[in-house]
């Protein structure tokens, strides 16, 4: 069991990493802001820190400096955003930050992050080959491209879905998947158990997911 410290201004985010963490074993505290996570860091000593990037107050980058320019950086700190950019992840790199974690993120990418963060300890500044890797990573990652509305025609009682390119990435993902839990809900008879199954979710996760995606759960009984 490890100390591990949430510090992220979405209560929703929060929440949802505490229940995944906690069923591990870890004890977790949480923080919703800069200040927070300071005292937090400075009471509890964490054994591995999880950092959004994106704060009203500090944002995530900037605490991660302040720690390391401190010599508070005793911990591994795994990186979270959902809005991130290829430079942003390279800065934090440097920084000291051991992994990046795009939103939404899964269950079985925390805890593989979370269990090699343990694993690995006190953090140590990258090798130069790894921070070249990202940079060349960057530089080849083509532009994205303007493209019409895609559709989507799944096999089964769900109706003809439409999705537009050039919105947000977070907007359109949130979009995609709605329609395809509807879906699942849908083709499985409203049936929680049976939709876990298929998607690869814990029924806590899926539930809470649902619900943030704003998912009718009545629609699939009803179409049953």
């Amino acid at each position: 069991m490890a100390n591990i410290l949430v510090v992220d201004d979405e209560l929703g985010i929060r929440d949802l990493l505490s229940e995944i963490l906690n069923d591990e074993g870890h004890q977790v505290e949480l923080a919703e802001n800069a200040a927070q996570a300071r005292a937090v860091r400075q009471r509890l000593r964490p054994d591995l820190v999880l950092l959004d990037i994106w704060m009203p107050d500090t944002d995530g980058v900037t605490l991660l400096k302040e720690w390391s320019a401190a010599g508070h950086l005793s911990m591994p700190v795994i990186m979270m955003s959902g809005h991130a950019t290829i430079d942003t992840a390279v800065e934090a790199t440097r920084i000291g930050a051991m992994a990046f974690l795009e939103k939404p993120i899964t269950m079985q990418k925390l805890l593989q992050a979370v269990d090699q963060g343990l694993s690995r300890g006190i953090p140590k500044k990258p090798p130069p080959s790894v921070l070249a890797s990202v940079v060349t990573l960057a530089a080849h990652t083509p532009a994205p491209a303007q493209t019409s509305p895609v559709r989507c025609e799944p096999v089964g009682p769900q109706s003809v879905q439409s999705f537009s390119l050039e919105k947000p990435l977070r907007d359109a993902r949130d979009e995609f998947e709605k329609a395809y839990f509807e879906f699942h809900l849908q083709r499985e008879g409203g049936s929680m158990t049976r939709v876990a199954d298929k998607t690869g979710l814990e029924r806590t996760h899926l539930y809470r997911k649902l619900k943030q995606l704003g998912v009718d759960l009545s629609r699939g009984k009803r179409s049953a």
